[in-house]
């Protein structure tokens, strides 16, 4: 045949970079947003950068690397604290406390966007509790309650507070000096419109009986 039914397409490589970038921004920067927590705007911004960094490296080399490689890279650099978090989580689960404290101190020092830096803060705070490091405890739970304050997503202040009020209990002294936090409920760290039905029915007035009439 003279022709051929169609001719292929090549993808622009710069094109497919770009459109990797905002997908990952979409589903990663998206993800805190239906956590009810605070986007982040340095995952933008670094993921932007490495984009950037990435086309002109390709232009001036004239190398188009794989996809999957600037995925990864987007990955290591972008959520790197975030893994290092999870693991150590892992590993406390497990047991090992003392190796999960060296990667909650590790992701704290490669600078985490403020999510990743909250929950590394928190689960340190939470492991120096099962150690018995309990000053130690104590004084980066306030630092948090006392940085983000009315910021904190219900689930980290709820975690924050349970914590706290443990190591409370436990320090010698502390109990009579310091507020006592057992006294907080759980639902006084969620706000009323996510109370389970349950816990509505227990703040929820009972109804007045009908007087029978004669």
């Amino acid at each position: 045949m003279a022709g051929a039914w169609f001719e292929e397409e090549k993808v622009n490589p710069h094109l497919l970079t770009i459109g990797i970038a905002l997908l990952f921004i979409l589903i990663f920067g998206g993800m805190p947003v239906l956590r009810k927590e605070e986007p982040s705007l340095q995952l933008v911004a670094v993921v932007l950068v490495l984009t950037a960094l990435f086309i002109a490296a390709s232009d001036l080399t004239g190398v188009s690397p794989h996809p999957v490689i600037f995925v990864i890279l987007l990955y290591v650099s972008t959520m790197r604290c975030r893994a290092l978090v999870d693991l150590g989580n892992l590993l406390s689960s497990w047991g090992y406390h003392q190796r999960a404290l060296s990667l909650y101190r590790l992701a704290m020092r490669l600078g985490p966007d403020s999510p990743a830096l909250l929950s590394a803060l928190i689960s340190y705070g939470a492991v120096l509790v099962r150690v018995g490091a309990l000053d130690e405890a104590i004084r980066v739970l306030e630092e948090v309650l006392e940085k983000w304050g009315e910021d904190l997503p219900p689930k980290h202040e709820a975690a924050c507070h349970y914590n706290l009020g443990v190591a409370y209990l436990r320090a010698p002294g502390r109990a009579r000096v310091q507020p006592d936090y057992r006294c907080l409920a759980p639902v006084s760290v969620r706000p009323a419109r996510q109370r389970s039905a349950g816990e509505e029915a227990i703040h929820r007035p009972a109804p007045r009986r009908a007087e029978k009439r004669g």
